[in-house]
């Protein structure tokens, strides 16, 4: 008889996402191996036993001290996996939203030195004492809210040494809040003033300078580049991406939120691991995001923080047979933690259904960083990162806009329940 130290019965609907392709593209995105009347079975911090609730009982003894939780008849779900964010930065945006109000776009707010490059300035000046303690909060409150691993962007110091050491508090955050974070080197987020005419030398500075060290020093597993007019070329950011594949990092690509700009075609051509908003791409840049099996990292929160008159590509791109995942998009431009407010998002505005979208924000998600072996599923010998909502079932999650999870568990440990925001 297997043995644990925590069981949860009285499970409604327990969505294991463990059968299947990874990742999941069009028909398979609504496989969600929904199990009901389940329960699941934790010993030191994984699971063993995920199943009916009425064979409990013949497989599986409690230790002595452990514990067994009711959920009530609601839904279990696996952690949420958020592929996109920026999380590492200082200060915040909140005066630009009564520009944004008036007309002003992304591009004139920072052309004006606003927005991002406000981020940039108010994060070089912090300490590392407050961008931890800033971080940490916001990744508290994204775990209260169902996220049990996310990516974490540099990207708020554009300098090689900056950059460096925004990656460099990616494993001290992570010790601290318990999450497994994987840390993507974002140095091409935008051209820094010092460079505002000679953005050819500040591609050349993170190749030769930046690239190599973050390599070295082992503080990235992926390479991002933001591909839009004003920021970097297709050709600077295919320079930039060859050099850090070169090095061995995997390839990320900020494509087409704009305008057209080329950078969905530039992902597939590369075979990048994902290309990310994707809000201008076209039918033949999914056809050929599809083909190379390049996943779309959807941030359907995002054009409705930005005011913009579009949405997320979500129907079309599963319907072009790409693999979706959805992230927050968290930054001082759209600062959201909460992952099930996604996917709201994801159906109302993306055009996902409930299961896609559940698909797209664990198992499709978890590959898009890298994760496809530790996160985004529940079966026996996974880590017990699992998430419960006081609802009858899966599509009850995103129908209830801003819905709070009962309870959340990280390696089988309960995570503290959500507070109200703070810095």
């Amino acid at each position: 008889m297997t043995r644990a130290d925590l069981v949860v019965t009285d499970i409604g609907e327990l969505a294991t996402l463990a059968t299947g392709p990874i990742p999941r593209v069009g028909s398979a995105m609504r496989e969600l191996g929904r199990i009901p009347r389940a329960a699941v079975a934790i010993d030191r911090g994984r699971f063993v036993y995920v199943g009916p609730e009425a064979r409990l009982k013949r497989e599986v003894h409690v230790r002595s001290g452990g514990a067994t939780w009711g959920a009530g008849g609601g839904t279990v779900v696996p952690g949420f996996v958020d592929p996109h964010t920026h999380v590492l930065f200082a200060g915040d945006r909140a005066a630009e939203i009564d520009l944004k109000i008036g007309g002003a776009s992304y591009l004139d707010i920072a052309g004006r030195g606003g927005g991002l490059f406000q981020t940039v300035r108010s994060t070089r000046r912090a300490s590392t004492a407050l961008l931890l303690r800033s971080a940490e909060a916001r990744l508290r409150r994204m775990a209260a809210m169902g996220t049990t691993a996310c990516e974490v962007k540099s990207g708020y110091a554009l300098t090689p040494a900056g950059e460096r050491r925004l990656l460099s508090l990616v494993p001290i955050l992570a010790r601290r809040t318990g999450l497994r974070l994987v840390p993507t080197f974002l140095g091409a987020h935008a051209v820094p003033p010092e460079y505002a005419d000679r953005p050819e030398a500040y591609v050349s500075a993170l190749v030769t300078d930046a690239l190599p060290l973050v390599v070295r020093h082992r503080l990235a597993d992926f390479c991002d580049a933001f591909c839009e007019p004003g920021f970097f070329s297709v050709e600077q950011t295919e320079r930039l991406l060859l050099a850090a594949r070169a090095l061995g990092l995997g390839l990320k690509v900020h494509a087409d939120e704009f305008v057209h700009s080329g950078g969905a075609e530039l992902a597939a051509r590369l075979g990048c691991r994902s290309a990310e908003h994707l809000l201008e791409s076209s039918e033949e840049d999914r056809r050929a995001l599809a083909s190379a099996g390049v996943t779309a990292v959807l941030l359907p929160v995002t054009p409705f923080a930005s005011f913009a008159h579009r949405s997320s590509p979500g129907r079309a791109m599963v319907d072009a047979g790409v693999p979706v995942a959805v992230g927050t998009d968290l930054s001082p431009n759209s600062w959201v933690e909460s992952m099930p407010l996604v996917l709201a998002h994801s159906v109302y505005g993306a055009h996902l259904t409930p299961g896609e979208a559940l698909t797209a924000a664990t198992v499709n998600s978890a590959h898009a960083i890298g994760l496809s072996g530790e996160a985004g599923t529940i079966a026996v010998g996974r880590s017990a990162d699992f998430v419960a909502f006081d609802v009858p079932s899966i599509e009850h999650i995103p129908y209830r806009f801003g819905l709070l999870p009962e309870r959340v568990y990280r390696r089988g440990i309960r995570v503290p329940p959500a507070r109200n925001p703070g810095s």
